[in-house]
């Protein structure tokens, strides 16, 4: 090979390693800035929509900072068996998230549900922080009305890591998690491998940690072809050895359907019977 040639491939191999940096700079980059963005999916409503479900409610306002008014729902039944706290995933509102929860409503629950800071009717500054003290906040809520023997938690994606963190905190009767994470940042990992995810992710939302702290039955129903949250993120909290966690596999099952599955109906209707 000519020297000529061999000056020609060094350039292009240098104009290919600079396009490649930059590119590697440029979606890094991305990732930290835009990465809430990228974790939290909501749609907004006006203030004054109104909503319309098959079970009475009553919609809240709570005042959880000077600057965050928290919305939320709590559908009540006559003679509830108990109350479900529930913490949804990271799209959409209560529009559609109250419909959802009218599943367990019909089991005779009451339930309440809320919707995140700039989700739905919901305002404020999205912070890790602010997930977990609103939360607590709607925990506290229900203790005016129920005893911590009452309470069901309950945590679909995104909401896992909140609900094990409310876990780890209270003492409620039981935690039920649909499709966890070992953690958002296991997620990512998994998700961006070449990437210092460590250093660039502002949200860890470590639910392992949280459910070593729990003093409560855990369990957990994951699908195996779940592309949202890979199962294997799931399986990692089998390894923390917690002696009242149960671990459901839904073979088959991905992020959305789940409830589609006889084996999802079957323990539900277990856990709240």
């Amino acid at each position: 090979m000519s020297f000529i040639v061999q000056r020609k491939l060094r350039r292009k191999l240098k104009k290919l390693l600079i396009i490649f940096i930059g590119l590697y700079v440029m979606i890094g980059s991305a990732l930290y800035f835009f990465q809430e963005k990228l974790l939290f999916l909501p749609t907004t409503l006006e203030q004054n929509y109104q909503y319309e479900f098959n079970y009475s409610f009553e919609e809240l306002f709570f005042e959880t900072e000077e600057d965050a008014t928290i919305n939320a729902l709590h559908f009540k039944v006559d003679n509830p068996k108990g109350v479900i706290l529930y913490f949804h995933g990271n799209a959409g509102d209560l529009s559609r998230w109250g419909k959802i929860t009218e599943y367990f409503v019909a089991m005779n629950y009451d339930v309440l549900v809320m919707d995140y800071r700039t989700y739905g009717k919901s305002l404020g500054n999205l912070s890790e922080a602010a997930f977990y003290k609103d939360a607590q906040y709607c925990y506290n809520y229900l203790l005016k009305q129920y005893s911590d023997s009452q309470i069901t938690l309950y945590g679909r994606s995104l909401g896992t890591g909140i609900a094990s963190f409310l876990a780890s905190k209270n003492q409620p009767k039981q935690l039920i998690l649909e499709t966890p994470y070992y953690s958002v940042l296991d997620v990512a990992e998994h998700r961006f491998p070449m990437f210092p995810i460590k250093k660039l992710l502002k949200y860890r939302f470590p639910t392992h940690e949280y459910l070593l702290k729990a003093n409560c039955p855990i369990t957990i129903i994951h699908g195996t072809d779940d592309s949202v949250v890979p199962y294997s993120s799931a399986k990692k909290l089998l390894d923390l050895n917690i002696e009242q966690l149960e671990f459901v596999t839904v073979k088959g099952g991905s992020h959305n359907n789940l409830r589609n599955f006889k084996i999802y109906k079957e323990n539900i209707k277990g856990l709240l019977k």
